[in-house]
């Protein structure tokens, strides 16, 4: 599986970083609520009764941990009432943390409202998946009216409105046509992480022999590519973060929050809830510890700390008419709207 192109992008190690490592403060305020870590355990699953233990969990990590939490697809539970509580156990294990309902961005105003009421969710994802969805022998084929059901659903929310791919990136230009509908936050989820694709060839017995191995974009790239339009608008990172350097590489580049799904639950099915929780420590540990050696004592210091991009992220990167070189001095998101921490961008 190919990376998340992360591997191509190094911080600029500090050796006279000036800080104590209690200086160094992570948290922020998102969604009127407060993070101890800019981290997200992404939608991952709910809708049968064998998985209701696993949100419990999650909820659990992350009301202990002090992180944010997104559902699986709620799709399920909005056909079926009797598996609302597999999302349902997420809220009530977490009562006051920042949960996410999800949902597929084809869904109506009346489903996604549902949803949002279902585990009194602080935000709502909505999700794009067409390499998913062409990958299922019972998948959708018609996308269109896609972006103008997004602006809708937008309109109506009465919580922010997260749109998220689902592990194959986004592209600038895809980035720029979402803001333009009202989209202020935006997940960018690039390849690198869980393949939809092969998941769905290997579901259905079919030999997938890498045929789609030139379609997607890597987390690394989306993410620049996406902050190069310089739109005031949050954006996530995730897809195949390991919970490394990685993380701290993100918010660097001008990332609000890093999304974990795979990641999360492998810690979690090898090593169960207090081995997820262990895992979440260590990663906010080795954060804290990795912005200090590049002189950041907080989140909005970090944002702007020189990067050096080479590789295959930097030749794609070139070859699309971005700058990279801006990336390798301090400030260089000086006169970036990402610079913002504030709470909220939109209703």
């Amino acid at each position: 599986m190919a990376g998340n192109g992360f591997s191509d992008i190094f911080l600029v190690y500090e050796a006279l970083p000036e800080l104590n490592l209690d200086q160094v403060d992570i948290s922020f305020n998102f969604l009127n609520k407060k993070l101890k870590a800019p981290l997200l355990i992404n939608a991952m699953t709910g809708g049968h009764p064998d998985v209701k233990h696993i949100n419990r969990s999650l909820a659990r990590v992350a009301s202990q941990t002090g992180i944010a939490m997104a559902v699986g697809s709620q799709t399920a539970g909005l056909e079926d009432s009797k598996v609302r509580d597999t999302y349902r156990v997420a809220r009530d294990e977490n009562s006051d943390g920042i949960l996410l309902a999800n949902v597929s961005a084809l869904s109506s105003p009346v489903m996604v409202k549902e949803a949002i009421e279902m585990i009194e969710a602080d935000g709502v994802q909505l999700h794009l998946n067409v390499a998913q969805e062409l990958a299922m022998s019972e998948g959708d084929r018609n996308f269109s009216g896609t972006l103008a059901n997004i602006e809708k659903i937008v309109a109506l929310s009465k919580v922010p409105v997260i749109v998220k791919e689902v592990g194959f990136g986004l592209s600038r230009e895809t980035f720029k046509k979402m803001y333009d509908v009202g989209v202020r936050y935006i997940d960018v989820s690039g390849q690198g992480g869980t393949d939809f694709i092969r998941i769905e060839y290997m579901r259905s017995g079919r030999d997938y022999q890498e045929k789609f191995q030139n379609i997607g974009i890597s987390t690394a790239i989306s993410l620049i590519e996406s902050l190069s339009t310089d739109l005031p608008i949050f954006v996530f990172a995730s897809g195949g973060f390991t919970g490394g350097s990685d993380v701290v590489c993100a918010l660097a580049l001008g990332a609000k929050l890093v999304g974990m799904a795979g990641h999360f639950l492998r810690a979690f099915t090898q090593g169960s809830e207090q081995g997820l929780k262990e895992r979440v420590d260590t990663i906010i540990e080795d954060l804290r510890h990795t912005m200090l050696m590049v002189g950041a004592a907080n989140l909005k210091e970090l944002t702007g700390k020189p990067l050096v991009i080479t590789g295959k992220t930097a030749e794609w990167l070139l070859r699309r008419g971005i700058d990279i070189n801006k990336y390798s001095y301090p400030g260089h998101a000086e006169n970036c709207s990402c610079r913002d921490y504030g709470g909220a961008i939109q209703k």
